[in-house]
C-alpha cells in the first residue's frame, strides 16, 4: 500500500506541471490585456510566455525520457547480471575470465552466452550466439543457460548436453510462437521461422583433455608459450534451430590444455567487427601480441583484446561481442622415479596470479 501511494505524487507531478504550464499559457492567451494588443511590444511578450512554456515542457518530457531509459537500463542489466551471472576467478584450477559488450547500447543486453562450470565429468563449458540482439534475445539465452546448468551434471557424455539444448531451444521456440501468434493457426510443433543459434561446447578433463561439439560456431584460439592456433578446423555442424542434430554425435578430440595454455572462446560479433574503411578486426594477430606481454592471463588477455577492439572500431560495433578464457593453472605432477613408493613430485609450473578485469 505504500509503494501504491508513493506513485501516485510521482504521476501526478509528472503529468501536473505539463498541465500548469499549458493552462498557464492559455489563461494568458484569453485573459491578459497585453496579449489582446496587435502592437510589436505586445507580441514580442506574448511570444517570449509561449517560448517559455514550450522551452519548460521539451525539459519536463526529455528529463522523463532519461528517467525511462535509466529505469530500462537498470532492469535490463540486473537481467543481464542473472542470465551472464559473473564467473569465478578459478574453476577446478583453471584461471578464468569473461566478458560481453551489447550492440544495443540502449539496453546494455545481447544475444551472446556463456558459462563454465565444474562436474565430475570435467569442465564444462559453452559459448554461444543468439541471432539477434537487445532484450528480444534473452529468452532465448535465458532458456539454453537454464538447460546447459542442468543438463552437464545430469549428461555423463557431451552429445547428451548438446541434444538437451536442442530440445530447450524447440521448446522455447513453440512457447514463443504461441505466445506472440495466439491466433496465427500455428501448430506447437512449428518452430519460429529463421531463428538459430550457434553452440560450442568444450570439456576439459583433469589431465587436460579437450573435446568438443560445435554447432555453426567459430572455433577457439589455443594460446600455447607464444604460438596461436584454432583449436581445430573440423568444419562444424549446422546451427540449433534450423535443422535436427544428426543421430551420431560424437564429441571431436581437440588435444589437450597443458599446464600454462590457454583457450580464447569468443563470438563471431569479433572477427565481424570493422574500423571506418571496413576493414575486419584480426583476433589472431591481436592475441599474437597479447602472448607476447607477461605475465599472460585471462584478465590481461580480455583487457589487451576489448583495448584493440574498441580501438579498430571507435566504440561502434555492430553486433554482440563475448570473449570468455580459460587458462590452465593446475599443477603438474610427475613420479619421482628415485621414490621407493613412487611418491609425486610438482613440476617448476606455477600458477599466475588471478588479477581481476
Amino acid at each position: 500500500m505504500f509503494r501504491i501511494k508513493g506513485r501516485i505524487p510521482r504521476k501526478a507531478l509528472a503529468w501536473g506541471l505539463p498541465t500548469a504550464w499549458g493552462a498557464t499559457a492559455i489563461t494568458y492567451k484569453l485573459t491578459c490585456p497585453l496579449a489582446q494588443e496587435a502592437g510589436l511590444g505586445a507580441r514580442i511578450v506574448t511570444s517570449a510566455v509561449f517560448f517559455a512554456v514550450g522551452t519548460g515542457l521539451i525539459v519536463h518530457v526529455r528529463q522523463a525520457l532519461l528517467r525511462e531509459l535509466r529505469q530500462v537500463r537498470k532492469v535490463a542489466g540486473a537481467a543481464q547480471n542473472a542470465l551472464l551471472r559473473p564467473l569465478p576467478a578459478r574453476i577446478d584450477g583453471l584461471n578464468v575470465a569473461a566478458a560481453q559488450l551489447s550492440a544495443d547500447r540502449s539496453a546494455c543486453v545481447g544475444g551472446d552466452l556463456y558459462e563454465v562450470i565444474a562436474t565430475e565429468h570435467g569442465v564444462r563449458a559453452v559459448m554461444g550466439d543468439v541471432r539477434g540482439h537487445g532484450i528480444a534475445a534473452m529468452g532465448t539465452v535465458a532458456a539454453l543457460l537454464g538447460s546447459f546448468r542442468e543438463a552437464v551434471h545430469d549428461e555423463p557424455d557431451l552429445d547428451g548436453v548438446l541434444r538437451r539444448l536442442d530440445r530447450a531451444l524447440a521448446r522455447h521456440l513453440r512457447e514463443r510462437a504461441r505466445d506472440e501468434h495466439p491466433a496465427s493457426g500455428l501448430e506447437p510443433d512449428t518452430p519460429v521461422a529463421e531463428e538459430f543459434v550457434t553452440v560450442l561446447l568444450l570439456e576439459i578433463g583433469r589431465d587436460g583433455e579437450i573435446s568438443a561439439l560445435n554447432c555453426g560456431h567459430p572455433w577457439p584460439y589455443l594460446l600455447s608459450g607464444t604460438s596461436v592456433a584454432p583449436l581445430a578446423r573440423a568444419d562444424p555442424l549446422p546451427p540449433l534451430g534450423p535443422f535436427p542434430l544428426p543421430a551420431d554425435l560424437t564429441p571431436l578430440r581437440c588435444g589437450s590444455l597443458l599446464p600454462g595454455d590457454s583457450l580464447v572462446l569468443y563470438t563471431d560479433g569479433v572477427e565481424d567487427a570493422r574500423d571506418a574503411r571496413g576493414r575486419f578486426f584480426s583476433l589472431q594477430a591481436a592475441l599474437i601480441g597479447a602472448v607476447r606481454n607477461h605475465p599472460i592471463t585471462p584478465q590481461t588477455i580480455l583487457r589487451t583484446l576489448f583495448t584493440a577492439l574498441i580501438r579498430h572500431t571507435r566504440g561502434r560495433q555492430a553486433d554482440d561481442i563475448a570473449l570468455l578464457v580459460l587458462r590452465n593453472d593446475r599443477t603438474r605432477f610427475q613420479c619421482d622415479p628415485l621414490g621407493a613408493r613412487g611418491t609425486a613430485r610438482p613440476a617448476t609450473t606455477n600458477p599466475q596470479p588471478t588479477n581481476h578485469l
